[in-house]
């Protein structure tokens, strides 16, 4: 697959990892080479990749995880707002993932259990600092809070799969990926 023409405007690409495991920014990364390809076509803004805390003005936004927490929340209306386009990437993002496995447990009987009453409870207090995200009742995929523009499936998509949907969008085209493209490792 070889990379779009080089247009004389870069596109603006912002990246973040909420409630997921990182492996989506990984698979990402495993585009290899093509990677000098792809800096030549972007500007990255927010990303792990950066380490940028806020997201500014955008033409593409790429979130991978569920919302588990007020801070995923507040960072994913931040990208709503900043980006032109939206892509929620992965399972986590588009259903909840693995981490929604806990929507099936009451939080407040959680954190008791693990803080309070739990085998290796050392503490004895419930943590309240500021600085800690509050919980929500439930992971959300990310479509429940903000509208998406694309999905892409995958736990992770595969690396060819990010490669294709970021050069149709830098192209001009909507991304089109074939079963060939998703994987569920």
């Amino acid at each position: 697959m070889t990379a779009p023409a080089k247009s004389a405007k870069k596109l603006k690409v912002a990246t973040a990892s909420l409630a997921g495991c990182f492996g989506c920014h990984m698979s990402l990364l495993d585009i290899d080479e093509r990677l000098f390809d792809l800096l030549e076509l972007v500007e990255l803004d927010r990303s792990p990749l950066t380490d940028l805390k806020h997201c500014g003005p955008c033409d593409l936004g790429l979130l991978e995880g569920g919302l588990c927490n007020a801070e995923n929340v507040h960072v994913l209306r931040e990208f709503r707002r900043q980006c032109k386009t939206l892509v929620a990437v992965g399972a986590c993002a588009i259903t909840g993932g693995l981490p929604a496995q806990r929507n099936s447990l009451d939080v407040r009987e959680c954190l008791q259990t693990v803080y309070l009453t739990g085998p290796s409870t050392t503490h004895a207090r419930i943590p309240n600092d500021p600085e800690l995200p509050l919980p929500l009742d439930r992971v959300h995929p990310l479509h429940d809070v903000v509208r998406i523009d694309y999905f892409l499936p995958g736990c992770p998509p595969s690396a060819d799969a990010f490669w294709e949907l970021i050069t149709a969008l830098i192209a001009g085209r909507t991304p089109a990926l074939g079963h060939d493209r998703l994987r569920y490792d």
